[in-house]
């Protein structure tokens, strides 16, 4: 008879912790879709300065700034937004409205500028926490709420008037023609200004308040936000109610800057925040991005437009041809870092 045999129980092999460097690189991958733009718009400047000597002067850099500004404080409400796995395609809606609404009221009505940038700027954020509050209460998708507030925007602004309705309030009139000289050959104006500042309260509140990291950790897993007991649908509104009030402010800019308020303002201009909100770096995804690398964007769909104008025999359809190229190569550069992650996870 032969004597038992005892099967040593099995377990399972202990997991290995991942190699520093593995933690590096996949930390360091966040970045690499912002260097990638950084480069992109240092090799376009350098090629623009290299064949067209004017491109050099200091001036030229600053108008990437002084005409993109309104873009600049949309692109950064639409990287609240998005940061947080959301779209809003409401926001060059709302910024058509705004100028409709500011030339009615102090052309028409000669309501007094300050109170008019006051309702604009409320009735924005307002708007925008609506959608907020509707998306996640009613748990409707993001696209479809705020296509809905685009043609709700869209159409008041049409109810309002058709026309074109020129601004010649002097408060407006004075902020649009105010330049701030720095030396003899280089200035900035108001907008400009206004659109830096905006950059660097978002960059304080994202990185350095409850609520950004709130923003970053909704984006990353809501179901995991809500079990750690985190404001998610405060946090959610409040990204709406930033995207429309940057809207709103946008269309503040957009106003001094056209002197008028239309109906067919900003036609499209959501598309163009999205594609510099990712071509900066941000995930569609949402969780990971910079309000920075969303600088980086505007400022390259800008130079694009700035060397197409300095060639001058391109049509202006060039822009949206390599702006449509670039979307693509990004977003394809964010799977591809995405399957990374997935795979070392």
């Amino acid at each position: 008879m032969s004597a038992p045999t005892t099967v040593e129980p099995t377990t399972a092999p202990a997991p290995q912790p991942r190699p520093a460097w593995k933690n590096v690189v996949r930390q360091g991958d966040r970045y690499v879709p912002v260097l990638a733009t950084a480069v992109l718009f240092a090799v376009m400047y350098g090629v623009g300065v290299a064949r067209y000597p004017a491109f050099g002067y200091p001036q030229v850099f600053v108008n990437l700034f002084i005409d993109n500004a309104f873009l600049l404080v949309l692109a950064v409400g639409m990287t609240f937004v998005i940061l947080t796995g959301g779209i809003d395609l409401s926001v060059g809606a709302v910024l058509a409205v705004s100028t409709v609404i500011s030339a009615w009221l102090v052309t028409v009505h000669h309501w007094p500028a300050p109170l008019v940038m006051a309702l604009i700027l409320v009735g924005g954020t307002v708007f925008g926490a609506g959608m907020g509050a509707v998306i996640h209460y009613f748990e409707i998708q993001p696209f479809i709420v705020t296509l809905a507030g685009m043609f709700l925007a869209r159409g008041l602004s049409y109810v309002i008037s058709t026309d074109s309705i020129t601004i010649t309030d002097p408060t407006y009139t004075r902020l649009a023609q105010q330049r701030i000289h720095f030396g003899s050959s280089v200035f900035v104006s108001v907008s400009m200004l206004v659109a830096l500042a905006v950059v660097a309260v978002a960059f304080v509140v994202l990185h350095y308040t409850r609520l950004g990291r709130t923003i970053y950790a909704l984006g990353g897993n809501e179901q995991s936000a809500l079990m750690m007991g985190l404001p998610v649908a405060r946090t959610k509104i409040a990204a709406y109610a930033i995207s429309g009030g940057c809207s709103a402010l946008g269309g503040i800019l957009f106003t001094l800057y056209t002197l008028s308020g239309w109906s067919l303002h900003a036609v499209g201009m959501e598309l163009d925040a999205i594609a510099a909100v990712v071509i900066g770096g941000t995930l569609l995804s949402g969780g990971s991005g910079f309000v920075l690398g969303t600088v980086l964007g505007v400022l390259t769909l800008g130079i694009i437009q700035t060397v197409i104008n300095f060639q001058g025999t391109l049509s202006s359809w060039w822009t949206r041809i390599v702006i449509g190229a670039l979307l693509l190569v990004f977003i394809l550069l964010q799977r591809v870092l995405g399957g990374r992650a997935r795979g070392d996870g």
